[in-house]
């Protein structure tokens, strides 16, 4: 014990003297799948019969909110604060990389006696200093950029030729070739380290994120042949990627089951972002989807299964985000984040609404940006792609006012009739932006001539550029400043 405190003070926390047995913790979120995309949710075609299960045994967040794309989401996760203070403003082009002065969630647990371990999407950078391994997590076992496939100029980017079918993955810092599609692979890796830690009796954090449903959309034929001619072929596709991740989460539960350790352990199931291949189907009565300041681009499903502690099936309406994962999680495993900690953290426990769903709830503000802007122009997006909601009222693009009690679909703008509530919520913002300025880290960044995983990649199998061999893992990363 005396040997996690330590560990535990230099992430800036410390452990309670006495606790309670604490519980492995699972953490799932698949890629660009919305609201709107599970039957459980009211989608009158698709079939995600695990998901629905799920949800009937556990504690469902109705009003819960992550960032309107991918990077973003993960670092606010990560963190307990908005992105932007991670210096996240984007996807790509160096602003997806995660301040290097973070402290993450994976570092607090593994401090304090988890392993943990990451299963499919990173997306917080792929140069080696980025790398989940120097985020606290000991397993590692991802795709590099946003997608597997996927290549930027710059940093950004996967393994060349990659496909959702026997992907090349980092496992650990060695490209290992698989076998299989993308999303059984993840899983499959996942549920053999879980049961490793459980043969050494350790308790863990993981992580699985795949990368499905996000583009580009490969499905396996059996999948797809269940949606296709009922909707477009892409949308038939995604719904099909989505009926896998669902087939997986089955897989993933029945493992808990078998293993005997389903009540003690912690399942969370969330998604990234808004709706994005199904929002012409089915989008929840919701306005937007991925990559848009409306209640369709940031609300997803959040739902907490641990039998141990609490009774399921039961909707939990408060205003919450993707920032309280981790000041919940902390305490729940008997963590007090000691001063430095606590400065970062922006989010708020939950563990009293698990508890009793209508606890008392502050009225809170949350601010959504998409941020994207082109390079060197954040000061003219400062309303563009934004919005600041609190219980009742989200303000959008500083124009737009809905009253989301009796508008949830946002179609009324009712800006002329709430003078006081628009001052209140613009000059929020106002300090808001004025805040997170100091802290947009990698707007100038400049990345490396040649992607680090492609680099990698050649580096064992052979190929590519000679420029890649001789300079990707260049420690200067220098390269053209992006215009």
């Amino acid at each position: 014990m005396k040997f996690l405190l330590i560990l535990a003070l230099s992430v800036g926390l410390s452990l309670h003297a006495a606790e309670t047995r604490r519980p492995s913790i699972i953490l799932v979120m698949p890629d660009d799948i919305g609201y709107g995309d599970f039957a459980c949710l009211g989608n009158p075609l698709i079939k995600t019969p695990a998901v629905d299960a799920f949800w009937a045994q556990s504690l469902r967040f109705t009003d819960f909110h992550v960032s309107p794309t991918c990077a973003p989401t993960r670092a606010a996760l990560l963190t307990g604060r908005h992105e932007f203070k991670n210096g996240v403003t984007h996807t790509i082009y160096e602003r997806e990389r995660l301040a290097p002065d973070a402290i993450t969630l994976a570092q607090i647990l593994k401090a304090a006696g988890y392993a943990t371990g990451i299963f499919g999407k990173w997306h917080l950078g792929d140069e080696p200093d980025h790398w989940p391994t120097k985020r606290g997590f000991d397993e590692m076992f991802i795709h590099g950029g946003g997608g597997i496939g996927q290549t930027y100029p710059g940093s950004c980017g996967d393994a060349p030729g990659n496909l959702y079918f026997n992907p090349a993955i980092l496992h650990n810092g060695v490209f290992e070739k698989t076998n299989g599609y993308c999303t059984d692979v993840f899983f499959s890796h996942a549920i053999e380290w879980m049961d490793e830690q459980l043969d050494a009796g350790i308790p863990f954090f993981a992580c699985i994120t795949p990368n499905a449903a996000h583009a580009p959309l490969q499905c396996p034929e059996n999948y797809f042949a269940h949606y296709k001619g009922k909707v477009p072929d892409e949308t038939a596709k995604f719904f099909g990627m989505i009926e896998n991740v669902d087939a997986n989460f089955a897989r993933l539960l029945a493992k808990l089951d078998e293993w005997g350790i389903a009540d003690n352990t912690l399942v969370i199931f969330l998604t990234d972002n808004g709706g994005t291949f199904g929002t012409k189907i089915f989008n929840a009565g919701m306005r937007g989807q991925k990559v848009t300041p409306y209640q369709g681009g940031t609300r997803v499903p959040s739902f907490w299964r641990w039998p141990a502690k609490w009774k399921g099936g039961r909707d939990v309406p408060a205003l919450t985000a993707h920032i309280d994962i981790l000041p919940t999680l902390t305490e729940i495993t008997g963590i007090v984040p000691d001063a430095q900690l606590k400065q970062q953290i922006e989010g708020l426990s939950l563990l009293s609404l698990l508890m009793d769903p209508v606890a008392k709830w502050p009225n809170r503000t949350l601010v959504t940006h998409v941020g994207r802007w082109p390079y060197g122009k954040s000061a003219d997006f400062k309303y563009q792609g934004c919005s600041i909601r609190d219980s009742r009222f989200t303000l959008v693009n500083n124009a737009e006012l809905y009253d989301l009690q009796s508008d949830p679909g946002e179609k009324t703008n009712v800006i002329a009739d709430h003078p006081a509530e628009v001052e209140m919520l613009r000059a929020t913002y106002d300090r808001w932006w004025s805040a997170v300025q100091p802290m947009l880290i990698n707007e100038e960044a400049i990345g490396p001539k040649v992607n680090p995983m492609k680099a990698l990649y050649w580096q064992q199998f052979g190929g590519g550029p000679d420029e890649a061999l001789s300079k990707a893992m260049d420690p200067a990363r220098s390269g053209p400043k992006r215009e």
